[in-house]
């Protein structure tokens, strides 16, 4: 007989609840520190402006207008449709008020980090009460007309939505995809010496792995050279429809977890209003006395130490404030406090008069004077000018954004004689060109990287700075590990927590670039993608200054996994970044050195795009010389006369290639049939910029008809070898006129520890399959001539393969291949 373990089963008297006391916000109110700084004046100020940001909040959730209640609530006040989010919204305002406390009385440069993002009326009410929404917006201006205006905008057709999106002033960070607030306020702080991020971390987005590793962060932050991240870990125990799990751990535990990550907690918790102003102000003031001084301490004396910064763990119940129970459920202190807390409120008279006793309770006509205003003697408490952290610069980094010192990258050239015939090391090469810029640039640009810059061949920039380390040294780090307090590249085994540096630091006015093996970058393709939509947002939003653009270098490409496999062959995110917007993604590949110096150069100037650049790592052919490819990368896409033989004349069959790797395997495929069909008319065609493949009217960077069929024609078969999976060339080309004709290799999902051109043979991205392919597609031109060239490349292709199962390498020919005038 089964056993029914409904909640009548669950063991009152054991370990399951000893904790209960601690994990509710409803008992006494505890507090390490334990002091009372407020004045009685000072406490019903912040109370009643603390009511004041809880009164708009429900306004922007429920009100189109009557916004201060001057007349009995209707129906017809209301909006149609309820959006948005009410459970961490007390507790995000209460973090905020407290903070622009220390603000004032230190004078902070900060800003504030909203990692839930779902409370967004939490700080927007705060941000519009300092003045600075209207500000911004005129038309949302501190009156009645004004607030109604702000209260209807919210969650509405052509308003904002309901996170800290790019048109909140004072946001850097929209927080609707959990998990990159610390990462995101770390980054922004980095060279940012006088700074502090006031980091507001939910409870479930503790639970996701980038907030889990980015505690480490702490260990990369230099007290002299850096701001500071205070976290505020805001423990209101409920996800949507579950218990959070850091809020039902035994709070030594979770002290301990903090502590194990480096960082010092401090505890505030409860819920009766006036202990819990007590008890925040004391804990902020302790822990910004605590950052200034550590601060202090490492300024003045010039050593460089890791401190155990101070965090904060608060605890206040989820939907502060709000009717306990509804409807004999509860309400406040649970999950039903999530959302919209009263959703009923349209057809349930009980719940539409218990919204407007909610709203008035916290008596609207007391706060705002006859004008719609927040009274003056509230007006006062937050700081003024660009010390209210809405109105920081470094959340519009645009605006304090300076251009790279960058010489002529033309200084780097790799020298090319003839084409295709010489090798050069194109990534290291690169490396010196980017060794200057750190120079050059010795406080606002970084290199971001998962433990792979020496791999990656990118070490030369070791000669002018180091690797990041603050956790202490060995003899050993002597030899090679290249480790300093005061280093330019930041890595860690973390590509989440890379990338959310990245991020940060650009969206706060630097430059930097991620490198990273190309197969793992699907690890923050979700990243990427939110700050895609961020970037886009923020080209509507006339005052967002535009930032640097998010560099990401993807290398140890599929192509060259020779020693680790079929796990580090995966190419697309190529196929991620094609589905952002047009206005707001670039996707490079390359085909050697010179060029790549060309479009780094062209991506470090950029702004407010996510550039995507794909480059082998290995010793490469080399093409152009820097004149031409400086031409080459400017058209994007173009001819190569010199692998070409229809000067003049109709081409048979275009042979054409996006990437390092593939270029020379089609270049090979075209050598040899010019070798074997001296006849045929071959025209070799490469592509840099992928998006000129897209028709003009999709992206700013496609081409016209008349463009596209001048270099790819439109009536002759195309053979292309891609650098990734061979659909996206399809989907880029779609309806381009003579598109049946484009027959498209790349990766095909095979692979496993191969030589370079067995990798190659298995996609049928190799040189004799691409002849083969060309052969095939010519048949109307060919007849039969081309089944004795057929059936040799098959031939060749077996005798390749076989070679590499026998001796485990390619085939001589294939390692010293050149091109042949």
């Amino acid at each position: 007989m089964e056993h029914d373990t409904g909640p009548s089963e669950v063991p009152q008297g054991s370990q399951l609840t000893a904790q209960q006391d601690k994990w509710s916000a409803y008992g006494a109110t505890r507090s390490t520190v334990n002091e009372q700084p407020l004045s009685k004046e000072e406490l019903d100020k912040l109370t009643r402006f603390f009511h004041a940001t809880l009164y708009l909040c429900l306004g922007m959730l429920y009100l189109k207008n009557n916004p201060l209640l001057r007349e009995p609530l209707k129906k017809e006040h209301l909006k149609p449709r309820l959006l948005g989010h009410w459970g961490s919204d007390a507790g995000q305002s209460f973090t905020y008020i407290h903070f622009n406390r220390m603000v004032k009385k230190y004078d902070l440069d900060a800003f504030v980090v909203s990692g839930p993002g779902h409370g967004a009326p939490g700080l927007i009410s705060n941000f519009y009460l300092e003045g600075v929404y209207s500000e911004v917006y005129p038309n949302k201006s501190e009156d009645v007309e004004g607030l109604q205006r702000f209260f209807k905008q919210f969650s509405f057709p052509g308003g904002v939505g309901s996170h800290m999106t790019p048109e909140t002033p004072g946001s850097i960070h929209e927080g609707g995809e959990l998990g990159y607030s610390i990462s995101h306020a770390f980054g922004a702080v980095f060279d940012h010496p006088k700074t502090i991020a006031l980091t507001i971390v939910g409870d479930g987005e503790a639970e996701t792995g980038p907030l889990a590793t980015s505690w480490h962060s702490n260990k990369f932050l230099n007290p002299i050279t850096d701001g500071a991240v205070l976290p505020v870990l805001h423990l209101n125990g409920y996800k949507i429809n579950n218990p959070t799990i850091l809020a039902r751990i035994g709070e030594d535990e979770l002290i301990k977890l903090m502590e194990g990550y480096g960082w010092k907690p401090y505890v505030v918790a409860g819920s009766n209003l006036e202990e819990m102003h007590q008890a925040m102000a004391g804990t902020v003031e302790k822990c910004v006395q605590e950052i200034l001084h550590y601060q202090k301490e490492a300024r003045e004396s010039g050593k460089v130490y890791r401190p155990q910064w101070p965090m904060i763990i608060l605890r206040s119940p989820k939907g502060w404030t709000a009717p306990r129970k509804v409807g004999g459920h509860y309400l406040e202190g649970f999950f039903r406090a999530h959302q919209v807390p009263l959703p009923k409120v349209h057809n349930d008279e009980e719940q539409f008069a218990m919204l407007e006793k909610w709203m008035r309770s916290y008596e609207p006509e007391k706060l705002f004077n006859k004008d719609g205003r927040l009274i003056d003697e509230l007006k006062e408490l937050p700081p003024k000018g660009n010390k209210r952290m809405s109105a920081n610069p470094i959340t519009n980094g645009g605006s304090i954004r300076q251009p790279l010192k960058l010489e002529d990258f033309r200084k780097w050239a790799i020298k090319v004689d003839k084409p295709g015939t010489t090798e050069g090391p194109s990534m290291a090469n690169f490396a010196d060109f980017m060794k200057d810029i750190m120079k050059k640039n010795p406080d606002s640009f970084r290199l971001f990287g998962p433990d792979e810059t020496e791999s990656n061949k990118l070490s030369a920039v070791y000669d002018v700075t180091k690797k990041v380390w603050m956790n202490g040294y060995l003899p050993e780090d002597e030899d090679g590990g290249n480790l300093a307090p005061a280093g330019r590249v930041m890595e860690m085994l973390s590509e989440h927590t890379c990338e959310g540096w990245l991020e940060g630091y650009t969206l706060s006015g630097r430059h930097g670039l991620l490198n990273s093996y190309e197969p793992f970058i699907h690890i923050i393709d979700s990243m990427v993608n939110q700050h895609c939509k961020w970037i886009e947002k923020c080209l509507e939003v006339s005052w967002r200054e535009r930032v640097s653009s998010l560099n990401i270098l993807l290398t140890s490409t599929v192509w060259r996994q020779d020693h680790n496999g079929f796990t580090h062959q995966d190419p697309g995110f190529l196929d991620v970044v094609a589905n952002k917007s047009p206005e707001v993604v670039r996707i490079y590949l390359p085909p050697d050195g010179n060029c790549l110096l060309s479009v780094m150069d062209h991506c470090f100037r950029s702004t407010n795009y996510v550039n995507t650049i794909v480059a082998d790592k290995q010793l490469h052919l080399q093409y152009l010389n820097m004149e031409d490819a400086v031409a080459h990368c400017t058209k994007g896409l173009g001819i190569w006369p010199w692998a070409s033989n229809d000067a003049g004349a109709e081409p048979d069959l275009v042979m054409a290639s996006c990437g390092d790797v593939v270029t020379q395997e089609a270049l090979a495929g075209t050598q040899l049939l010019r070798e074997m069909l001296p006849d045929l008319k071959i025209r070799f065609v490469n592509v840099v910029d992928l998006f000129k493949l897209m028709p003009n009217k999709y992206h700013p960077h496609g081409t016209t008809a008349e463009e596209y069929a001048a270099v790819f024609t439109n009536n002759k078969p195309v053979i292309f070898n891609f650098h990734s999976y061979p659909w996206l060339v399809h989907r880029l080309t779609y309806q381009r006129e003579g598109q049946h004709l484009m027959h498209v290799r790349g990766y095909k999902e095979k692979g496993n520890i191969d030589t370079p051109l067995e990798l190659a043979i298995r996609n049928e991205a190799d040189r004799f399959s691409l002849a083969i392919a060309a052969i095939d597609s010519l048949k109307s031109v060919l007849g039969n001539k081309g089944a004795g060239a057929r059936g040799k490349l098959v031939d060749m292709r077996t005798n390749a393969k076989n070679h590499a199962y026998e001796t485990g390498m390619d085939p001589e020919e294939f390692e010293h291949w050149t091109w042949k005038f």
